[in-house]
């Protein structure tokens, strides 16, 4: 994993639909990515049997030598985002070292590896004094670590930071729509926005907790560390219907610069702070909307850097295409979210058409339906011409036609709408946005006994499928033939319980590189992760299976090629071999340990089934399984899993991942985990 986190979103590369075809038919098969290894040949199968005793972890080899002080974490280059407290980690060269760093004492373990929690100065530039001694020789280091600059409330009576108000910069609104605004200002103050024309919207006090590090809340196990006070530093509010500061231009197309305006004058409120003292510029009002904040006799007042313009009353209807470039090496998939910087949610293949509502800054909003709005990069948009009516399509009969591998499901459409594909144990919804229904014939194209019911409803202006299953869902994706929507869903494979890897198609993909932590005596998780799949692949193999490897070198290979591999060759199963690394301010010794990511219902058996392995197989703290918006744990033709097994950055778990016996142990879990799946499966009814 990168060295503060995980790699939980890589715009560009994948997506949910990494599966979903482009317009024009399915994905080719494709040629072997750099690093990529080709489908093992099947070896006769033979019972495999690991003793009881290889559990927990190796001991950590004792190394002798010179005294070397090293910080591997945080690197001179790091920006070390924390509240108080964080850690830092490296090597003393030698386990018979003592340490201490800013006078605390620090455990270096036998192999001379050492991680520190320790307060943090509130400092943007902190110095560490690193003190270390053997019998024979010391050695000191004075190690300087930076954090991004804070807004800092300044020692002033009222006080506003220019650089919290949002929106800012351009942005396109419906008329009669209310547009939210919200400011950082000194608590208590009166705060409001005035407008060119003398119109006065006041702010009012949004009281809510102090902002949490997205790492600590997302992987902090003490719970009492979320719990923050309340402040009243916040202000929101809404305005409506007015056009602000220069023309932006149109909402999808070539930006307008706006010209200078005149400056005005801060009164030196603060770091990050733009602000004047009432009556220093009066010709404020002028220039733009202000805000303003008062207590008492003191005031302060900002310009609103915003050039906002009414959307045309001509509808905008944009296409998607995530290949401007025409690179060719994208996985043609535009990202929606549910709020701007959100997380993804919907995955719009190229050819998509869908209506815009706004837009803030890059953020592109459209109207998927009367109930439903996606955020996306405006980058990948394509305006279609001026005066393009609205998109309202029309949902034709469909017919579901049966297939050795998979069925195939046809929606025909009058336009390429925006849709949506969940999926529940037994079940997948096809949601179509901004549609209505003439679907006259529900054909099932014969009695295939997987598919047991389809049925429709219209939801507003949504059309929605549900197909019930006889079965768990093993995998889908869709792919636009023309105007007509085909949704695969793919059979499960014949599983002999006895033999549940005989037969099977496997790939196996060693997280990283590029990218990934590193270890405090400088282990690179991509070769640790490299070590422990190749052990895997060797247990796979001799159980049966046929397995497909990302990579066997040190070659970087991207994630979209890694994922279109296993959909090309159709592989059953996918799994990813990850070590972690926590975010900056996450103390690291109670929040180590195991765990397994998923992203779809089919995949969480699986992940719990590895996850159960992995506890006990290295004795470590079990941390969960989690859902996890993660790349490799995306694609939607097959279960798939990303494992976190040990930490990089803990030094009995870095030691152990050093160790071709723990690496052995960790493929083990793995291998044992997948066993238990494919036999679950195997024993499932409707089958």
């Amino acid at each position: 994993m990168p060295p503060r986190g995980l790699d939980l979103r890589v715009p560009g590369l994948l997506s949910l639909g990494a599966l979903l075809s482009c317009a024009g038919g399915r994905l080719p098969p494709a040629a072997p990515s750099p690093g990529a290894a080709a489908p093992s040949a099947r070896r006769s199968v033979r019972p495999i049997t690991f003793s009881p005793a290889d559990t927990g972890l190796p001991s950590i080899p004792v190394v002798h030598g010179p005294l070397q002080l090293k910080v591997v974490y945080p690197a001179p280059t790091d920006l070390v985002e924390v509240k108080d407290s964080s850690f830092l980690f490296g090597s003393t060269g030698t386990g018979d070292a003592v340490l201490a760093i800013n006078g605390v004492p620090v455990r270096v373990w036998p192999n001379g590896a050492w991680v520190a929690w320790l307060a943090f100065p509130p400092d943007t530039i902190m110095t560490f004094e690193l003190r270390a001694r053997t019998a024979t020789d010391s050695s000191s280091l004075s190690y300087t670590v930076r954090r991004p600059r804070r807004t800092v409330p300044p020692p002033l009576p009222v006080w506003i930071d220019s650089l919290s108000i949002a929106p800012r910069r351009r942005v396109w609104w419906p008329r009669g729509e209310y547009l939210p605004v919200t400011v950082r200002a000194a608590e208590g103050a009166s705060v409001r926005i005035r407008l060119p024309d003398g119109t006065v919207v006041p702010l009012q006090a949004d009281v809510r907790p102090e902002d949490v590090l997205w790492g600590v809340r997302a992987f902090e196990r003490d719970t009492t560390v979320l719990r923050q006070p309340l402040r009243a530093d916040r202000y929101a509010g809404v305005i409506r219907g007015v056009a602000l500061g220069p023309d932006p231009g149109p909402v999808v197309g070539p930006a307008v610069t706006p010209a200078a305006s005149p400056a005005i004058n801060p009164s030196g409120c603060g770091a990050r702070a733009g602000c004047m003292r009432r009556g220093a510029a009066t010709s404020a009002d002028t220039i733009g909307p202000v805000i303003e904040a008062i207590i008492g006799a003191d005031s302060v007042r900002v310009r609103w850097n915003i050039q906002l313009a009414m959307l045309d009353s001509l509808p905008t209807v944009v296409t998607f295409d995530d290949d401007t470039a025409r690179t060719g090496n994208t996985d043609r998939l535009t990202v929606g979210r549910a709020r701007p910087g959100g997380t993804y949610y919907w995955f719009f293949p190229t050819g998509t058409r869908a209506n815009v509502s706004g837009r803030i800054g890059d953020d592109l909003r459209l109207a998927l339906s009367r109930t439903s709005e996606a955020w996306v990069n405006v980058a990948d948009a394509l305006p279609l011409p001026k005066g393009t009516p609205a998109l309202r399509a029309t949902v034709g009969s469909v017919v579901l036609t049966p297939h050795p591998g998979e069925l195939a499901f046809r929606v025909p459409l009058s336009q390429q709408v925006p849709y949506l594909v969940t999926e529940t144990e037994r079940g997948l919804a096809l949601r179509i946005y901004g549609a209505v229904s003439d679907v006259n014939w529900l054909r099932y194209g014969g009695t295939d006994p997987y598919v047991r019911q389809i049925s429709w409803k219209q939801s507003a202006d949504e059309v929605v499928f549900d197909l019930e299953l006889a079965g768990p869902v093993w995998g889908y994706r869709t792919r636009w033939d023309g105007h007509d929507l085909i949704l695969e869903i793919r059979r499960p494979p014949v599983i002999d319980p006895a033999r549940p890897f005989a037969g099977r198609l496997i790939e196996v993909d060693p997280g990283h590189p590029p990218l990934g932590a590193t270890g405090p005596t400088g282990l690179p998780e991509a070769e640790a992760n490299l070590s422990v799949a190749l052990k895997l692949r060797d247990l796979l193999e001799a159980a049966g299976a046929t397995v497909i490897m990302t990579r066997t070198t040190d070659t970087a290979v991207d994630l979209w090629p890694r994922v279109r591999l296993a959909d090309s060759l159709n592989v059953e199963l996918l799994v990813s071999i990850h070590n972690n690394a926590l975010p900056d301010g996450v103390e690291p010794f109670r929040n180590s340990g195991s765990s397994v990511f998923y992203n779809h219902p089919r995949s969480l058996p699986l992940a719990f089934a590895i996850q159960r392995a992995l506890v006990h197989r290295l004795g470590v703290r079990n941390l969960g399984v989690s859902r996890g918006d993660l790349a490799l744990a995306r694609p939607t033709w097959m279960p798939a899993v990303l494992c976190e097994g040990l930490f990089m950055t803990i030094p009995e778990q870095e030691a152990a991942l050093r160790s071709p016996d723990g690496q052995r142990r960790y493929a083990m879990a793995v291998f044992e985990g997948m066993e238990e799946f494919l036999r679950l499966r195997a024993r499932a009814p409707g089958l």
